[in-house]
């Protein structure tokens, strides 16, 4: 691949200083790859489970092969669900018991995991932690209940395989849902290298090998962070709606983004009645981009964040961070109108565009800018909560520390002075409420994930992905409801390749 695959930028260090970074550094893989290394561990089949008397079981295979698709015109040859990308949504209900067979027809290993989903954790899907890698050539049978309603969706949790076509929604309906919208469409955003030439383990080595090898010279300490593009900090007092203090806000300059597997060439079309309500399902599934999301002509109305009811909030446009979903219903007016996905912080590539048509009208072009981009664009941590989707008022039992560290030069990242598997898990005890003091200490954009539980921002907010802006430092609370070894990485999918993800155990 050339140069200009990745994003020329200079040292990204913040916070990190000459002793953390080769902290990081000693504890890279001896390969020359930046740790992330799963512990060595193996689990043999997973012990079967059965649904309750009266429980309703959804039942799917999910095959994963490679795939060839048409991306406005440009093949391309990628791994998938199927033969689409984003692959077939599986429906269920809040309550069900889903028995769902991964087939693995790859040349690689690969899990799934069930992105936001409180599951039992022997079908979270993470390699060495959970379960162990599917082998080419063989099945998994993932079994769980899904108890809460919501938009989600899956992906491998292997390597940088979600950079390819292995993502589809996983949609979980409330049964007492109200409804009160004429229809329901499913957003899926990406942004996609795959068979451009490249592939996205060719660009993960190519960052590492960019990055060179670990050395102090330049980096300074906190205080001095010589040569360092320090984008737009502020913590979460500089926030302000349309304002993100998010400094750099990826790794790799994408040729496409994709709305619904299409490029805004060759959109997706969404078409409906002039008047009707309908409600958005947006899943981020991208890999190393955060994007503002826009309909041409209307205000949104968010409904709903990570499966979560907020207080409703019309805006003009939200961003939206890489593992991330939101809903919002909208009421649409006739003609033909873009739905955007712009890229935050870059400038190549273009942007995502879908067309939603209610009556007739020329279809914009790819470039379209529309005017709600510039308007009140909501950072979706400053939603309000719903009143039923409050924790509990209570006061932590224990308290732990998670420092998101890094840097571009060397590419190593890390959690709390180590890449993962070096550094130490956190743990809980079942039952304890945990407050996790988040500090983000680099000058780069991270969406922290949990995996297996939500958490509540200080205003109450509930997620299980939130966007730490540059510096910023977060209390999120967790009830440890659900025993296991967990994950929580970032969910730049190359920053916890390279070492951005730390366990959390529970303990007796």
């Amino acid at each position: 691949m050339t140069d200009s695959a990745l994003t020329r930028r200079t040292l990204l260090l913040g916070g990190l200083g000459v002793a953390s970074v080769a902290t990081l550094a000693a504890c890279s893989g001896a390969s020359g790859t930046t740790g992330g290394r799963m512990p060595s561990r193996t689990f043999g089949a997973p012990v079967p489970v059965s649904p309750s008397p009266g429980q309703k079981t959804v039942t799917a295979t999910l095959t994963a092969k490679p795939a060839t698709l048409d991306l406005g015109g440009r093949t391309v040859s990628t791994w998938a669900y199927g033969d689409t990308a984003p692959g077939p949504v599986v429906r269920a209900t809040a309550g069900d018991f889903l028995r769902l067979t991964l087939d693995n027809q790859l040349p690689a290993d690969t899990t799934v995991h069930w992105h936001g989903i409180r599951l039992r954790n022997a079908a979270d899907g993470v390699p060495g932690m959970t379960q162990d890698p599917v082998k080419p050539g063989t099945r998994f049978v993932y079994e769980f209940t899904a108890p809460d309603p919501g938009t989600y969706f899956f992906h491998p949790h292997v390597g940088v395989q979600l950079d390819r076509g292995l993502y589809a929604p996983l949609v979980i309906q409330d049964p007492d849902e109200p409804g009160g919208y004429d229809a329901e469409w499913i957003v899926v955003l990406d942004d996609w290298v795959d068979g451009t030439g490249t592939t996205p383990d060719d660009v993960l080595k190519k960052l590492i090998a960019d990055g060179g090898p670990a050395s102090s010279g330049g980096m300074g300490g906190m205080g001095g962070m010589g040569g360092m593009d320090h984008g737009s900090m502020g913590g979460m007092g500089g926030m302000s709606m349309g304002s993100p203090p998010w400094g750099d806000a990826g790794d790799v300059t994408y040729p496409f983004f994709l709305i619904n597997g299409k490029p805004p060439t060759d959109p997706d079309v969404l078409t409906a009645k002039p008047g009707q309500k309908v409600r958005l399902r947006v899943i981020n599934a991208a890999s190393d981009t955060i994007f503002t999301l826009a309909l041409g002509g209307h205000r949104m109305t968010i409904t709903h964040t990570d499966g979560h009811a907020v207080q409703p909030t019309e805006v003009d446009a939200f961003y939206i961070g890489m593992g991330e979903r939101y809903d919002a219903v909208v009421t649409l007016a006739d003609g033909v109108f873009p739905l955007v996905a712009r890229p935050f912080g870059k400038t190549s590539g273009g942007q995502a565009m879908a067309l939603i048509r209610t009556g007739p009208g020329a279809a914009p072009t790819a470039g379209v800018n529309p005017a709600e981009l510039s308007g009140q664009v909501l950072i979706g941590s400053q939603l309000q909560p719903a009143a039923s989707a409050r924790l509990p008022d209570r006061k932590p039992d224990a308290t732990a520390r998670l420092d998101l560290q890094g840097s571009m030069k060397p590419y190593q990242w890390g959690i709390n002075g180590a890449p993962f598997g070096s550094n130490e898990p956190l743990t809980v005890k079942a039952g304890q409420r945990l407050r996790i003091t988040a500090t983000n200490m680099t000058m780069m954009t991270h969406p922290l994930h949990l995996h297996g539980h939500t958490f509540a921002l200080p205003s109450g907010l509930r997620k299980d992905t939130v966007l730490m802006a540059p510096m910023e430092s977060l209390s999120i609370d967790l009830d440890a409801d659900n025993a296991g070894d967990w994950m929580i990485h970032c969910h730049n999918i190359y920053h916890a390749e390279a070492g951005m993800m730390i366990a959390l155990n529970y303990v007796a």
